[in-house]
C-alpha cells in the first residue's frame, strides 16, 4: 500500500521520492484510472496500462530528480490545479488532481512541461 495524498501538493513529493526509487507501480498509483499523461515530448498517454508502459521506459534510463519549486495548489471543489518548477531545467509543469471519495487526491491530467521555462 503506498501512502496516499491527502493535499493535493502531495502528488508531486510523492512523484519525486517514487521516480527516485525506480517505483512504477508507486507512480502508476498516483493517477486515476483514466487519466492522462502527456511526457515533455508531447506524447499522450491515456489510462493506467499506457501510463504504466511510459513509466517503465521512463525509469529504464534511472533519471535522477531532486525536489521542484511547487507553487501552491489552486483549488475549486474537488479540482485542484497544481505546478511546479523544474529546478535543474527551468521547465514547468501543469496537474489537474480530483479529490477522491476517500479524502485522497489523485491526478487525471498530468502535463510534464507546459513549454514555458522560468
Amino acid at each position: 500500500m503506498y501512502q496516499p495524498a491527502y493535499d493535493p501538493n502531495d502528488l508531486e513529493k510523492y512523484f519525486v521520492l517514487r521516480v527516485n526509487a525506480g517505483d512504477v507501480e508507486g507512480l502508476v498509483a498516483l493517477y486515476e484510472p483514466d487519466a492522462v499523461l502527456v511526457n515533455d515530448h508531447g506524447e499522450m498517454f491515456k489510462g493506467l496500462n499506457q501510463i504504466r508502459e511510459f513509466f517503465v521506459k521512463f525509469l529504464a534510463d534511472r533519471p535522477r530528480f531532486e525536489p521542484s519549486n511547487q507553487s501552491a495548489a489552486l483549488c475549486v471543489g474537488d479540482l485542484a490545479l497544481t505546478s511546479s518548477t523544474n529546478f535543474n531545467n527551468g521547465d514547468i509543469t501543469a496537474e489537474i488532481a480530483r479529490r477522491q471519495p476517500d479524502g485522497t487526491w489523485l491526478w487525471v491530467v498530468d502535463q510534464f512541461s507546459i513549454g514555458i521555462k522560468r
